[in-house]
């Protein structure tokens, strides 16, 4: 074909038509008419309404708060958080009684100072069985990605949440200190009170900026543990050991210059007690349940006692050395079983002809000759009354161990909880308590730290000769966010000193309905030359009737009356020293 006819050929053809796609450049044309480029003008406005409201308008404006889905934090938990922040430095000890809500105090303290950027790497260490507990809460209550530490690998995240007893073993204690915490928080830190401890000693080396140590009993036995959980968030603060006790201690229970101490305290100590502010509580419902024992079970009674007042006299009266017998008086009260190990034990200890061996092994044989728990039997009869969860508390493991099976028995859904347990342990029985459980029997150890909001029945089946023992066991179930009164029920044997006890506790002092800031106040005067224990212990050994023990615990409860009259009266303790 020629040039002609391929011009000719390519003009035939029709006219290319190019289509563009307009609907990107309508769709703009429709937003400039609604008054602005990108979106109406109404949409601007709420635009910047937010950007306004999310502006800083004071330096100490807690800006966690609009960041927490959930929670409703408490105005004294608030203040508890901004006083950390601003006045201590977020180094602070939080020192709230039981059920007040510490957890969450450190909770809006890490989370402010993580939406303020000044916090990043956060180590918390708490008890095995509380581990998963803390997680939960900074997840779901605080948006805080915590992960529970299992793996070496685990050290790698931001916030981990570990036992102690897993960080100060190797390999995880060097790669722990080899690192550095923006905060490192610790609960349950009164177990660090000693400061030759190896825990203690770990402590001190790891390095952190912000530290929180949360316990509700900053002082146990002696005003020096005090000073060594201040001296571990703020060396010097009280000065030197030599100091603090030339200046503040007259005894290692009494204290002096007590004005110019609470001072120093308020530096550094947070403590908020349940009778202040508008803190509010469900009420305590007390029922005392009596028992009459059988009189099998009334000759073991009867027996260990007559045995371990013989060995007090046999010492000269030296309750120092008693310590295994004094064990031995309080599990008499509890069950057959508890005193049957101690007696093996204390038989495996003595030469074989030892006349002490001879008189242990007839009380095993009054033992065997029991058929039968009056206790165990009372426990399961209101337990089925109740139709209800319940937490049951004992002292002592092989009482656990009973009833487990007792309660097994008869039908009864129960399980353990207690200290020797892991965590994970622990936490496949917290959960079977939450579910198919009604029981759920606890020994002492095992019930430190674990909130059980979703139960308000508690039976003592053995009571603590500690009242804050026993109070502590209370705060697990009587604590913010309990929705029911709480029920107590108090299990005490007719013509032991169990009843004895149970007298002084409930109807001398009140303490089940007392407010237990006022408990503690009212035993640190109480004992500042002996302990209430050692006063009970020292009644039952040296009486000669069951007439004497009366009268002699109740002169103890009007010491312990007119201490509880000063401390209402804020009679300041120099005027009221007995």
């Amino acid at each position: 074909m020629n040039k002609m006819s391929q011009k000719a050929a390519y003009t035939a053809q029709p006219p290319i038509t190019v289509q563009f796609d307009r609907s990107w450049f309508d769709g703009l044309n429709n937003r400039l008419n609604k008054g602005g480029p990108w979106d109406d003008f109404r949409l601007f406005q709420l635009a910047a309404e937010a950007e306004k409201a999310s502006l800083v308008s004071s330096f100490e404006e807690m800006q966690c708060l609009k960041h927490l889905q959930g929670l409703s934090p408490l105005p004294h938990q608030i203040e508890t958080a901004r006083k950390v922040l601003f006045d201590m430095r977020g180094r602070a000890i939080l020192a709230d009684e039981v059920g007040l809500g510490k957890t969450i105090e450190a909770g809006l303290i890490l989370k402010e100072y993580m939406v303020r950027g000044l916090v990043r790497k956060v180590l918390i260490l708490v008890p095995a069985s509380l581990v998963l507990q803390w997680v939960r809460e900074l997840n779901q209550k605080f948006g805080i990605q915590a992960v529970a530490q299992k793996k070496e690998y685990s050290w790698q995240n931001d916030v981990v949440v570990a036992s102690m007893d897993t960080a100060k073993r190797d390999p995880h204690k060097d790669i722990l200190l080899n690192n550095e915490y923006d905060m490192l928080i610790i609960d349950e830190a009164h177990k660090l009170k000693n400061k030759k401890t190896t825990n203690y000693q770990f402590i001190v080396k790891l390095r952190k900026k912000y530290c929180l140590l949360l316990t509700a009993t900053p002082i146990q036995n002696d005003l020096s543990e005090l000073f060594n959980l201040i001296t571990l968030l703020k060396p010097g603060q009280l000065g030197a050991q030599s100091d603090f006790s030339a200046n503040f201690v007259v005894d290692k229970r009494l204290a002096k210059n007590e004005d110019q101490l609470k001072e120093e305290l308020s530096k550094i100590m947070i403590r908020n007690r349940r009778g202040e502010g508008d803190i509010n509580f469900t009420k305590r419902v007390v029922r005392n349940v009596p028992l009459m024992l059988s009189p099998e079970e009334k000759a073991l009674y009867d027996g260990v006692t007559a045995f371990v007042k013989d060995q007090y006299r046999a010492a000269g009266g030296d309750l120092g050395s008693m310590f295994s017998l004094l064990t031995l008086q309080r599990e008499v009260c509890s069950s057959r079983d508890a005193v049957f190990v101690t007696l093996v034990n204390l038989s495996k200890k003595l030469p074989l002809d030892s006349p002490l061996r001879d008189r242990i092994w007839e009380l095993v044989y009054t033992i065997k000759e029991i058929k039968a728990n009056t206790k165990a039997e009372k426990a399961m009869e209101l337990i089925r009354e109740m139709n209800e969860k319940v937490i049951l508390f004992t002292e002592y493991r092989a009482t656990q161990e009973y009833l487990l099976q007792y309660f097994r028995n008869h039908n009864l859904v129960a399980v353990p909880y207690r200290g020797g347990m892991n965590r994970g342990k622990k936490d496949w029985m917290m959960d079977l308590f939450r579910g198919r459980a009604q029981v759920m029997i606890a020994t002492e150890a095992g019930g430190e730290g674990i909130n059980l909001q979703f139960c308000h029945h508690m039976i003592n089946f053995d009571l603590p000769w500690n009242p804050m023992r026993v109070e502590q066991r209370i705060g697990r179930i009587h604590r913010l966010g309990q929705q029911n009164d709480v029920k107590i029920y108090n299990l005490s044997t007719t013509g032991t000193i169990e009843e004895h006890i149970l007298n002084l506790l409930h109807e001398k002092i009140n303490m089940f309905e007392m407010v237990i800031g006022q408990l503690d106040v009212i035993l640190e005067r109480f004992e500042k030359n002996n302990s209430l224990e050692q006063s009970l212990y020292k009644i039952v050994l040296e009486s000669h009737s069951d007439d004497e023990i009366r009268s002699r615990v109740h002169s103890l409860g009007k010491s312990l009356n007119s201490i509880k009259t000063e401390v209402e009266q804020g009679i300041p303790p120099s005027e009221g020293d007995q």
